[in-house]
C-alpha cells in the first residue's frame, strides 16, 4: 500500500511514467487477494467446516462475508469477477509500460469499467459493514487497491483530455491540484467508520482495560 501511496504522490510530477507501475502493483495485489479469496471459497464449497485462514476475530472474518449473499453475482462469487477486473488492470498497465498507444475510445471505456468498479467496491463495503457486520482482510484488501486504481486512471484521462463532458471539465482542475488530499480524505473517512462502527470490539483491544 506504501508503495501505491508513494507511486500516487508523483503523479503531479511525471505521471505519464507513474500510471504503469500503479497499475502494475495495483492489479497485482488484487489478483494475490482475488485468488486468495477465490481459494477459500472454493475449499468452503467442498467442506461447509472449512475454516479461512482470513478468519482473525469478530470484525475480520471472512467466513462470515463469504456465506453472505452479496458475497455472489448472478450465482457466481464476486472473487471471479475480481480475477477478471485485475487481471484486466495488471495488462493495460504492462501495454502502457510497453509503450502501447491507446485511442480515447479506449481509455473512455477504461474510465467507465473503474468507475464501476468503484461503485461496487463501496456498495460491498456499505453492505460488509453495517449489513454482515464483518470485514473479510482480502476483501479490505482489494477495495485499498480499487481506490489508488480508480484515481490514478481517472488523474490521467482528466490530464490527457480524454473525459471531455462539461461536468469533467469544471472538476478537473480541483481534482488535479488536490489529487494527494482528496486521497489521503478519502482513506480516513473509510478508517474513521470502520473505527466508529466497531469501537466496541477495538476497545476491548486497549492495553489499559
Amino acid at each position: 500500500m506504501l508503495a501505491i501511496m508513494k507511486t500516487i504522490s508523483h503523479f503531479g510530477y511525471d505521471w505519464q511514467h507513474a500510471l504503469p507501475y500503479l497499475l502494475l502493483i495495483g492489479g497485482a495485489i488484487g489478483i494475490i487477494a482475488s485468488f486468495a479469496l477465490t481459494y477459500d471459497k472454493i475449499h468452503l464449497l467442498q467442506n461447509p467446516a472449512y475454516q479461512p485462514s482470513c478468519n482473525l476475530n469478530p470484525v475480520f472474518s471472512c467466513m462470515s462475508v463469504m456465506k453472505s449473499a452479496q458475497a455472489n453475482i448472478l450465482g457466481a462469487p464476486n472473487t471471479v469477477f475480481g480475477l477478471i477486473a485485475f487481471t484486466a488492470v495488471t495488462m493495460l498497465g504492462a501495454m502502457v509500460l510497453a509503450g502501447a498507444v491507446c485511442k480515447r475510445w479506449f481509455w473512455q471505456i477504461a474510465q467507465l469499467v473503474a468507475t464501476m468498479g468503484i461503485v461496487f467496491m463501496h456498495y460491498l463495503f456499505f453492505e460488509a459493514v453495517f449489513r454482515i457486520h464483518a470485514i473479510c482482510p482480502w476483501c479490505f484488501l482489494v477495495w485499498m487497491v480499487t481506490i489508488p486504481v480508480f484515481f490514478g486512471l481517472t488523474i490521467y484521462n482528466l490530464r490527457q483530455g480524454n473525459l471531455k463532458f462539461l461536468r469533467f471539465r469544471l472538476l478537473a482542475p480541483f481534482i488535479d491540484h488536490y489529487n494527494i488530499d482528496i486521497l489521503v480524505l478519502w482513506y480516513l473517512i473509510i478508517f474513521v467508520i470502520l473505527l466508529i462502527k466497531f469501537w466496541y470490539y477495538w476497545q476491548t483491544l486497549l492495553p489499559w482495560r
